[in-house]
């Protein structure tokens, strides 16, 4: 009953498909990944009050707790992930998706009229790749109706928007990676009325999502996961701990992101997310890639094997492998970073449970659930477990596992 609500309630993100990102970057959080978190939360349903994800995401584990009674607590570095997880896990009363519902036939009818204000363009690069002019046109008329309505609460609004922004657009996730669709047809009539056709399906979608309020409490910290100044309130006081942290597959968890981002004016310039990709764990894109370039280890605990494999990494191309090779070490020096300042949050008694997949460099296998189950131990967890949990649907070789310790 719980993964029924909480697939409902994660439909305030914006499905594109069932890939496995980071994040589950704005689709749908993978069903097995629901079912997973649940598990593990009605397992340890008994002595457990409060749950900790310091790799939140869009929040789905908080919000799972919630709906279990409990207090879901979450960290993440990025400002727009922590807004739509608050928008996500919030409580609305039926006179908030009364009002809402009325918001959007006025936002949706000033949208439709092709002399309406229009907002300014979002400064994305390439942005004629992610829309057609039309397309666009209709967007801008729709996020100036939006923005007029900031006198109340627009979030649900905001979040219908970025919905209908990315059904509308040219991007295809139909793989691992985004992509842009090809030879999108040019219409010869006026798509205003299918457009805003769109907006208002969308809304119907998000307020019945919002209509079904959890129980329990949540708490989003916009923090980095390697410090956690901001959530030492918790002290001592987190029961369980279930997150899944960026893998080291050198994706960026920012790229994707950017339209989100850019319209609703947490990135105002291309440097500003360059610079958001370099602080979080795990991304490299832009700014941070040359950085890495640059990057020296510190001489923080490295793992058995890892030095082996980052000098294969190293050597087995030319022009890159000595980026990547740092990629890998800098990965888990600030793994290693995160788990030291995230024991002093745990209980003793308290259970951690991180979910995490390996990957492969030029043929080299980085066996990051081992590298992490070593740095765990070391930290101080006791009991450290690897269990695997499933194949992934790419390379050969590449398995998610649950990396579990408990703190004594």
């Amino acid at each position: 009953m719980i993964g029924k609500r909480l697939r409902q309630r994660a439909e305030l993100t914006f499905k594109q498909n069932q890939h496995h990102g980071r994040h589950g970057w704005l689709r749908l959080t993978p069903a097995y990944s629901v079912r997973l978190v649940e598990q593990i939360l009605e397992d340890c349903a008994h002595d457990c009050e409060v749950v900790f994800d310091p790799f939140s995401g869009t929040g789905t584990t908080a919000l799972c707790a919630a709906y279990l009674g409990k207090t879901g607590v979450a960290t993440d570095i990025n400002p727009f992930l922590i807004w739509l997880a608050r928008a996500k896990a919030g409580s609305y009363s039926k006179a908030a998706l009364v009002a809402f519902e009325h918001s959007v036939r006025l936002v949706a009818k000033c949208a439709a009229n092709r002399r309406g204000p229009v907002a300014d363009i979002p400064p994305l690069s390439n942005i004629e790749r992610w829309w057609r002019p039309p397309v666009l046109v209709f967007l801008l008329r729709l996020k100036a109706a939006i923005d007029a309505q900031e006198a109340r609460d627009a979030t649900l609004l905001q979040v219908a928007f970025c919905r209908t922004m990315m059904k509308l657009s040219n991007a295809a996730f139909n793989h691992q990676s985004m992509s842009f669709k090809s030879n999108v047809p040019v219409s010869r009539v006026d798509e205003t009325e299918s457009f805003t056709a769109q907006f208002l399906s969308d809304a119907r979608h998000i307020a019945a999502a919002a209509a079904d309020n959890p129980a329990g409490k949540t708490e989003y910290i916009l923090s980095d996961a390697r410090a956690g100044a901001e959530a030492t309130a918790w002290r001592n006081r987190v029961d369980l701990l279930v997150t899944s942290p960026p893998y080291p597959n050198r994706m960026s968890y920012i790229r994707e992101l950017r339209p989100y981002m850019y319209w609703l004016r947490f990135l105002l310039t291309a440097r500003e997310a360059g610079e958001l990709d370099w602080e979080a764990i795990g991304g490299t894109w832009g700014i941070a890639t040359s950085r890495l370039t640059e990057w020296t280890a510190s001489r923080s605990f490295v793992p058995k094997g890892m030095t082996s494999t980052l000098k294969k990494i190293a050597a087995a191309h030319e022009k890159n492998g000595s980026l990547l090779a740092n990629y890998v070490h800098k990965y888990f020096e600030d793994m290693f970073e995160h788990l030291t300042s995230m024991l002093t949050l745990l209980r003793p008694g308290a259970a951690a449970h991180y979910i995490i997949g390996n990957s492969i460099f030029y043929g080299h296998m980085v066996p990051a659930e081992k590298y992490l189950a070593e740095q765990m131990a070391t930290v101080g967890l006791t009991d450290v477990k690897i269990i695997p949990i499933r194949k992934r649907n790419s390379k050969k070789g590449l398995i998610e596992f649950r990396v579990v310790g408990v703190k004594a």
